[in-house]
């Protein structure tokens, strides 16, 4: 029997947000691997499923206990959520692949929250963009600093994620005071929090007013390029069409 795994990107969390092949792939699974928050927002669709998680900063156990899973005979599928190609598993997952050849992996894409936050602003990633995490648990700072001053310097729009947590509360401060050597103060941005999820906030303000937000890691900020405006209420980064 072939031992197959699917990595899973669920979306921002609702069954709306989640694509119709990774609803098919995990109804046809026997077997679900992943975070505990993540495993919470499926809902009872799939409560008749076998679950298995590992709590946070145990990403490998969880990627291992998925291949043993798939080794006994069952149909796994490791979920992430947004994207698994985003800062989720799926690099992971084929890292260890060679120590399971009999394993074959195959990555679900899901919505990012990159893309799932913009819709909810409105339009700010409609042209070049940057995505950059401040989590700096797998990324050394002074590398998260170089990426975000090379972002401003070329005037990309950027898509921020994990902002800020209880054992980096600072990040966000930090990150806008690099841009503000570049960028003005007035640069439209906005954040989404919750996205998909109960408790969901978007907010539209400016890099200045960014800087002393108090945010967590479920927001997802969005720092306009140098044409980006509100426009009716919502966040438009413009392509450059000539309208008459």
């Amino acid at each position: 029997m072939s031992e197959k795994i699917y990595v899973v990107g669920i979306g921002p969390g609702s069954r709306e947000g989640m694509t119709l092949e990774a609803q098919q792939v995990l109804h046809r699974a026997d077997v679900i691997v992943g975070y505990p928050v993540y495993l919470a927002l499926l809902g009872e669709e799939y409560a008749d499923k076998k679950m298995l998680s590992t709590p946070m900063r145990r990403e490998e156990e969880r990627c291992r206990m998925a291949f043993e899973e798939a080794h006994k005979g069952n149909r796994v599928a490791l979920v992430c959520s947004g994207d698994a190609g985003v800062y989720g598993m799926a690099s992971l997952m084929y890292s260890i692949a060679g120590e399971y050849p009999a394993a074959e992996v195959e990555i679900i894409c899901g919505v990012t929250a990159a893309l799932s936050g913009a819709a909810r602003l409105g339009a700010p990633l409609t042209h070049d963009f940057a995505v950059i995490s401040l989590s700096d648990l797998l990324t050394p700072w002074e590398l998260i600093e170089k990426r975000l001053r090379a972002a401003a310097t070329a005037d990309f729009a950027m898509a921020i994620y994990n902002p800020a947590s209880h054992k980096r509360p600072e990040h966000l401060k930090r990150a806008c005071d690099i841009l503000l050597e570049t960028i003005d103060g007035n640069r439209v941005c906005g954040y989404v929090e919750n996205i998909g999820r109960q408790g969901e906030k978007s907010v539209l303000l400016r890099l200045d007013e960014l800087r002393n937000r108090e945010l967590n890691m479920f927001t997802t900020v969005f720092i306009g390029n140098s044409s980006t405006a509100i426009i009716n209420g919502k966040m438009i980064t413009k392509r450059g069409y000539h309208i008459e």
